[in-house]
């Protein structure tokens, strides 16, 4: 009668499945949350290159790219745990499965703590005490991070984006009235044309 212990219990599958489904609910949301940040930080970056501040404009993009590598490889990863959790021989690959998302949730952390808000991203490019203190943090938690490739294309987009500025300078230039190169009279030498011109006007009907 009633149903069995069996029935109402829940298979450690079923747990790691629910598990999963939390941990991608939070990683989307993160990917929403952190995308303001890292455009935030591409302008910041565009900013101190107009200003010659490139070693800012570098940390910026690394930042960055740290943080767009970190929810890719999470991504990466809860897609793997997917797969492996479908397995039907879900016992053979249970400790992969636990143990993939036990680190799921270690990085989630991690993720959470670099959406520290716009008003840190801000420090990126601030000139006091404090914000040179936290730029120092990220350059040093940075360290390693990146691999060679990621350092390389960080690089690729500050030079593309050197690039971009210094065009845009340009055009701005460009855009800007020649100067004359006449030299420009002076109202004393304007009234004195004028003057002249009038004598001159006044005179010929004399002439005739």
């Amino acid at each position: 009668m009633g149903n069995t212990s069996s029935t109402n219990k829940v298979s450690a599958q079923d747990r790691s499945i629910l598990d999963l489904k939390v941990q991608r609910d939070k990683l989307q949301q993160y990917q929403r949350k952190i995308t303001i940040i890292t455009d935030r930080e591409t302008e910041i970056a565009k900013e101190c290159l107009r200003n010659g501040q490139k070693p800012k404009a570098l940390l910026a993009l690394r930042r960055k790219k740290f943080q767009e590598s970190l929810l890719a490889k999470t991504d990466q990863q809860l897609e793997q745990l997917q797969r492996l959790m479908s397995d039907v021989e879900f016992a053979a690959v249970q400790k992969d499965v636990m143990y993939g998302l036990q680190q799921g949730t270690a990085v989630l952390k991690q993720i959470h703590a670099e959406m520290g808000g716009i008003e840190k991203v801000e420090k990126l490019m601030e000139d006091n005490a404090e914000a040179r203190a936290y730029q120092r943090e990220i350059s040093d938690m940075l360290g390693g991070q990146l691999s060679n490739q990621e350092e390389d294309e960080v690089e690729d987009e500050l030079a593309a984006m050197s690039r971009e500025v210094d065009g845009s300078e340009l055009s701005e230039r460009d855009k800007l009235p020649d100067v004359p190169q006449d030299e420009v009279a002076s109202p004393q030498q304007k009234t004195t044309a004028k003057m002249a011109r009038q004598g001159k006007e006044h005179a010929e009907p004399l002439a005739a």
